[in-house]
């Protein structure tokens, strides 16, 4: 059985973490198994890195600066070979062009395209466990990229689909997938299983257990994936296909986002097209916009447009917006930075009613404001006031239950 395994950064931290992920691996080898290890750069030596590249700069070439970040796996993967090799075993430390990740063009954020993995067959069929440099590829001109925070779980999952792969296990510094995060409510209860439906809710709304695209890519290819710890020997939450005892469990898990800024346009003139040209603009700046709520004046001559975005690229889009509600003659912009994004998931919402009525009566309860709401099939989110985030995670995990078992 061929089994992908991707070590995080805590997990890879320091030569003695190193010697221990070998020392799995070899376990998981002489199990019988065929083994593809992919590796994340050791903990902090990213922001370094970037840290590094700022003081030379203040704004730094895209393109040098995939080069650099890239540098960081690299150097785990050529380590945690030479551990392996140690312990007796054959093993080739791959960087991701070596490993045939194909990208797109955009530096710092690529999307893969391909994987010409024949090399990797090859030294897989001659006995090799192989060590991937995770988080980048190049691009058909061989131009190095990366793809983007968490992106070695997105090559770990594209490498585990291309070489058909029985399994791609996560490890990470948490032993599985938590009804809300154990730091704000100690009686979390970590997950057998998951939905892929719901982990890809659960990661775009601030869960940082997996990157979102690897979810995507997982869902999408149909690979099954576990997360576990690399620091103990428990069993970890499973991520796969919907079944019907995930239905019966109404929500599933509570996420937060801190991450997030405000943005509104106010007396924007109520035309056709309006919106569409603000968002276009920010979307041309590759600027993801969450949560959209217009409200029209009593006398339908003028909006306010209010929507969300990172923080990270709350800068950029601020200035975007300014320059647009110009163009539209807007009576002016704000911003808010001091706003959380709460949010409750389960595939269960599809056939249970009243659970978002539940969750606004029980923020209402405890003197919690809503801002924004937006809702899918198996989400419901609210933008509140960031002093409240804790005790909004709190309270909703306490009203659905979710520290219970069975």
């Amino acid at each position: 059985m061929l089994i992908v395994q991707k070590y995080g950064g805590t997990s890879v931290a320091n030569t003695g973490r190193i010697r221990a992920v070998a020392e799995r691996v070899v376990r998981t080898a002489e199990e019988g198994n065929e083994v593809v290890v992919v590796v994340s750069a050791m903990s902090g030596e990213t922001d370094k890195l970037i840290s590094l590249a700022h003081e030379v700069s203040s704004n730094p070439n895209e393109r040098e600066m995939d080069l650099l970040l890239s540098s960081g796996e690299r150097i785990t993967s050529a380590l945690t070979a030479i551990a392996i090799e140690e312990l007796g075993h054959k093993a080739m430390a791959f960087t991701g062009r070596q490993m045939g990740i194909i990208t797109d063009t955009v530096h710092t954020r690529a999307r893969i395209e391909k994987i010409a993995c024949q090399r990797a067959e090859k030294a897989l069929s001659e006995g090799y466990i192989l060590v991937i440099a995770g988080f980048q590829g190049v691009t058909e001109n061989e131009e190095v990229t990366t793809l983007g925070r968490g992106g070695s779980d997105l090559s770990a999952v594209a490498i585990a689909s291309a070489l058909n792969a029985a399994m791609c296990e996560i490890y990470t510094d948490v032993d599985g997938v938590y009804t809300t995060d154990p730091n704000i409510v100690p009686e979390a209860r970590k997950l057998d299983k998951i939905s892929f439906e719901e982990m890809l809710e659960l990661a775009s709304l601030g869960a940082k257990v997996l990157q979102t695209r690897s979810v995507e890519f997982a869902m999408k290819y149909e690979v099954p994936v576990v997360v576990r710890s690399s620091f103990n020997e428990n069993r970890g939450t499973l991520v796969t296909k919907e079944d019907e005892d995930m239905e019966k469990v109404v929500v599933s898990g509570v996420a937060y986002d801190k991450n997030q800024t405000k943005i509104t346009v106010m007396g924007v003139p109520d035309q056709p097209g309006i919106a569409a040209k603000l968002f276009k603009r920010i979307a041309d700046a590759n600027i993801v916009v969450d949560m959209i709520v217009q409200n029209v004046s009593s006398d339908g001559k003028s909006a306010d447009i209010s929507f969300t975005v990172p923080k990270t690229d709350s800068k950029e889009a601020l200035k975007l917006t300014e320059a647009i509600a110009g163009d539209m003659e807007a009576k002016g912009v704000s911003q808010s930075e001091d706003i959380a994004k709460i949010s409750i998931v389960g595939v269960g919402m599809r056939t249970h009613s009243g659970v978002a009525a539940q969750m606004f009566e029980t923020l209402a309860k405890h003197g919690i404001n809503i801002i924004m709401i937006s809702t899918s099939e198996i989400k419901v989110s609210c933008i509140i006031n960031l002093k409240y985030t804790e005790l909004a995670v709190r309270v909703l995990h306490d009203v659905f239950e979710l520290s219970e078992t069975g």
